[in-house]
């Protein structure tokens, strides 16, 4: 048995999860605290993908980083770096269908708490950056802990706009969704049937586990 569908899965959903956590969790704290013409279309711009077929997510990323598209041409151009069909490609889609999830949930938590906490750090004397470490961020950690997971678990299970922009190459892009899709193809349902045991088996071990530190958050919380 290949093991490397799931050792690429794996460095693919981590390098996109810390990709998705790091610009979401700052997009969200300063889109989500800031008023701006436009702010409702920006918004939607980024969850877009959440909405729309992972084919067509794929499509608009093949447009903009092919060989002929204007993100794509010029790397090829300047650094003489592709995209489309290597692993970056597979890292790139992973990115572009998780963020929404990271975004939502991190502008979310920033909501939840009374924004006074923080306006009282700021007349004694706080700066912003020491508001968020020591307020902010802890306050929305629970709802960035949700996003972080779901995030993972969405790259992980990415397929449709990865197939598009990186194609199926044997240990190169070869995910476990694509794998399993291949392997159907090929009439070898039990590869497919192995790797759909594991997939379900992380997704489902990702979302209990959520669940019970959730739970054990509230319990702490109303203890206290």
């Amino acid at each position: 048995m290949n093991y490397s569908p799931l050792i690429l899965s794996f460095k693919t959903a981590a390098i996109a999860t810390i990709f998705v956590f790091i610009t979401g969790v700052a997009l969200a704290r300063i889109i989500g605290r800031n008023t701006f013409f436009g702010k409702s279309v920006v918004e939607a711009i980024i969850m877009l993908p959440l909405v729309l077929p992972p084919t067509v997510v794929g499509f608009g990323l093949l447009f903009l980083f092919g060989k002929n598209g204007m993100i794509g041409k010029l790397l090829l151009d300047l650094f003489d770096f592709q995209i489309v069909f290597t692993w970056y490609g597979v890292v790139l889609a992973a990115i572009v269908v998780s963020f929404p999830l990271m975004y939502q949930s991190a502008s979310a938590a920033f909501q939840q708490y009374n924004p006074n906490v923080e306006n009282a750090a700021y007349t004694m004397g706080a700066s912003k950056w020491k508001v968020f470490w020591t307020i902010s961020f802890p306050l929305a950690w629970p709802g960035l802990l949700a996003g972080t997971v779901l995030s993972f678990a969405r790259a992980l299970g990415e397929f449709g706009a990865t197939l598009m922009i990186a194609g199926y190459i044997p240990n190169v892009t070869d995910t476990i969704p694509l794998a399993i899709y291949f392997a159907v193809e090929s009439g070898n349902m039990e590869v497919a049937a192995f790797w759909v045991v594991i997939i379900v088996a992380l997704g489902f071990s990702a979302i209990v586990w959520l669940n019970w530190w959730s739970k054990r958050s509230m319990m702490k919380h109303s203890q206290s």
